[in-house]
């Protein structure tokens, strides 16, 4: 057998033994999801409908609380546009203050 023939064949084994090995892991994590899921269902604490109420209220404290947080981020960015805003509208009065005294000065300068 040739090197290239051998190397090719070592290398279908190495990926069928790859594909082997990544099946098993598939397999142990679905396994165990179920295993995990029907020992959830058998020792749970308390009934069906109060663990769905309390996720519901856990969700619904969840949403007020990135409700807030957002809020509090558009406060926030709400604060810095009209503090930006302030300091274009002064530094265009300056420049315009400013323009108006380099006209003068050249009409000035321009009757002399």
């Amino acid at each position: 057998m040739s090197y290239i023939c051998q190397n090719q064949i070592g290398i279908n084994h190495y990926k069928n033994k790859n594909i082997m090995s990544t099946a098993k892991v598939v397999l142990g994590v679905v396994a165990g999801a179920a295993t995990g899921a029907l020992l959830g269902v058998l020792f749970a604490p308390a009934k069906g409908t109060v663990t769905r109420r309390h996720i519901l209220r856990k969700g619904e404290r969840k949403v007020d609380d990135l409700k807030h947080g957002f809020n509090e981020f558009i406060d926030s960015i709400t604060d810095k546009f009209d503090k930006v805003k302030e300091e274009v509208i002064d530094l265009a009065e300056e420049v315009l203050s400013k323009s108006v005294v380099l006209e003068d000065e050249v009409k000035a300068s321009k009757m002399k």
